[in-house]
């Protein structure tokens, strides 16, 4: 099939990245008889792009889709030419919105323009966080033929259970993972807000490895240890006899961060007479080691973080507004576990992979699995993970069961008190009428036989 002249003037790469045009119109659209062999056209003009892209008709059939597309996201025994776009990757019956979720093509459609959004898809490697961006194209009457729809795998996120990095599936976690994909690829200083715990050191990482200043050094500077004495010594270096104690040059982390990402953690911990200085650094892009009177120019992507309510404290004179403003250009808000409980199973296995690389496997069984998705916790990731910690100590057999773990304190969950408690008060009931061995039993209160019959006769049940 020859290719039109006025199909080839508006054909481009789909490429943000790069600024190329993405084809949003083709003119004139051929006769509805021949539209499929059309799309084929388009689809070969997408062939040389490196991600995934496939086309859809308004009715949510996946038309064509290039070898990327088919390498990343075609599974051998599941043909998807023709198939419903949310039956292959999300396998719903209906629709993502229907489903509860975002619907790209819905909002396209609303819009009469591009659309993105953060999904989990299945792939063939599992499910998988999946940035897709997706486009109408019009005839000439201004109709919506057709979608043309880039997938992104997001590689700084597992939702599964993984031996690093971030780990979520929830649509709380998800939000802010959305976030981040955004903001990264740019040069925008990002705010990270949330409770102590909930991995906001993991989330400035994911900011960096995202960017294009990933192959750079990623400094962590923990404002909450620095007094003020050190904190411009630390942040700028010193010049040899700056000060007593100074017997040499020494480089600070904001050169130790050239090229890369300066990772302000606990910003709300700068002192006031030290938050001049830093807001100096961020606006002029220039400092000077103390003891030195020459500049120097520093290059860095600036990513802080903090627990802290830094606009009442503002408000009492505590933090500089001007330094506020320039920090906060991309706030992003990282929820607490309570708010993403569907995640707890996933973090759980996860900190078990990563406790267990290289030793003994561990495992936790269902009973204590429960009671860990039934507490609050205010501590957030890190509380569970020291939870663990603490709990793989007592698994001599390599299972975490509910006796493993402590007994909840005051003011958490209720329920979650009555499980993590010992079940003696249970097993008196439950003993004289179960009818199975006492191994059965042991299972089903999901603890060992020793602990079963130890519990048995300090109750004087044998």
């Amino acid at each position: 099939m020859a290719v039109p002249l006025d199909v080839l003037a508006v054909l481009g790469d789909y490429d943000e990245m790069s600024g190329a045009q993405m084809p949003t119109q083709l003119i004139p659209l051929v006769e509805p008889s021949l539209r499929y062999p059309m799309v084929q056209l388009l689809i070969s003009f997408l062939e040389h792009e490196i991600h995934p892209m496939i086309v859809l008709d308004p009715d949510y059939n996946i038309l064509a889709a290039n070898v990327a597309y088919q390498r990343q996201f075609g599974a051998r025994d599941q043909p998807f030419i023709g198939q419903k776009c949310y039956r292959i990757s999300h396998h719903y019956e209906v629709p993502c919105d229907q489903a509860g979720e975002h619907c790209p093509m819905k909002k396209a459609q609303e819009l009469r323009g591009p659309d993105r959004v953060l999904h989990i898809h299945h792939t063939p490697r599992g499910p998988e966080h999946v940035a897709v961006e997706l486009r109408p194209i019009f005839d000439e009457a201004g109709t919506i033929t057709a979608y043309v729809e880039r997938l992104e795998v997001v590689r700084s996120a597992s939702a599964r259970p993984s031996a690093e990095g971030l780990v979520g599936r929830s649509t709380a976690f998800n939000q802010a993972l959305s976030a981040l994909q955004r903001v990264a690829p740019s040069m925008l200083p990002v705010l990270l807000l949330g409770e102590s715990g909930t991995g906001k050191e993991l989330f400035a990482r994911a900011v960096h490895e995202t960017s294009e200043r990933s192959t750079g050094p990623f400094v962590v500077v923990d404002c909450s240890g620095l007094t003020e004495t050190l904190f411009e010594s630390e942040l700028f270096g010193h010049e040899k006899g700056a000060f007593t104690g100074a017997t040499s040059r020494k480089p600070g982390l904001v050169e130790t961060a050239q090229g890369g990402t300066l990772f302000l953690d606990e910003i709300g911990d700068v002192p006031l007479a030290m938050q001049v200085k830093l807001l100096r650094l961020i606006e002029s892009g220039t400092y000077r080691r103390v003891g030195s009177v020459e500049t120097q120019d520093a290059n860095f992507r600036l990513v802080a973080a903090t627990h802290k309510p830094l606009e009442k404290m503002m408000a009492q004179g505590e933090f500089r507004q001007d330094l506020y403003y320039r920090i906060s250009a991309f706030p992003i808000q990282l929820p607490p576990l309570r708010e993403r409980a569907e995640d707890i199973v996933l973090l759980v296995h996860s900190f078990l992979q990563r406790m267990g690389a290289g030793k003994r496997k561990l495992t936790m069984d269902a009973r204590a699995l429960a009671a860990l998705q039934e507490l609050t916790w205010p501590g957030n990731i890190r509380e569970l993970r020291n939870v663990l910690e603490r709990a793989s100590l007592f698994a001599d057999d390599g299972v975490i069961r509910v006796e493993h773990l402590p007994v909840a304190p005051p003011g958490r969950s209720a329920t979650a008190s009555v499980a993590l408690h010992d079940a003696g008060s249970t097993l008196a009931e439950l003993f004289p009428s179960f009818s199975g061995t006492r191994k059965e039993l042991a299972v089903h209160l999901g603890i060992s036989e020793r602990t079963l019959y130890r519990r048995l006769k300090e109750q004087g049940l044998v």
